[in-house]
């Protein structure tokens, strides 16, 4: 089972992020947390890693909309959007799927909100595509 929407690209990285910061925000969401995995895991571990950003973006309209549905919802928010460099040094895009996410919830009321991030996603994960051009796009 897939559970991102994916895309690759050989842009810089640096601007792979820049591009999904601002088409997330395009979208409506806001950045909850910018975690820099790489330093974390430097710092805590002293393990060298390649570069690996987590995004968690909200939507604060469609998170009030599902907890209003679903108060345990909180527990699978924010929804996050990872940019990390692969080893041959593309740079890979990947959102968790909100279809697959609140699948898990069993809460039927759920699905029209999960439809609509899915659609918001797939258009962010489409502008790095077009914008920085694509090495390889899963869904």
């Amino acid at each position: 089972m897939t559970y991102t929407i994916t895309t690759t690209t050989d842009a810089p990285f640096d601007d792979v992020v820049a591009t999904v910061t601002t088409t997330l925000q395009e979208e409506g969401f806001g950045l909850l947390c910018d975690i820099d995995v790489q330093t974390t895991l430097k710092e805590k571990l002293d393990v060298e890693t390649n570069r690996y950003q987590i995004l968690g973006a909200c939507n604060p309209p469609l998170a009030h909309e599902g907890l209003a549905e679903e108060p345990e919802l909180g527990a699978l928010l924010p929804c996050n959007v990872i940019v990390y460099e692969t080893d041959g040094d593309d740079v890979v895009v990947s959102a968790v799927d909100p279809q697959q996410l609140v699948g898990i919830t069993e809460n039927p009321d759920l699905d029209k909100i999960a439809v609509d991030v899915h659609e918001r996603f797939e258009r962010v994960i489409t502008t790095v595509s077009d914008e920085l051009g694509t090495v390889s796009r899963s869904e």
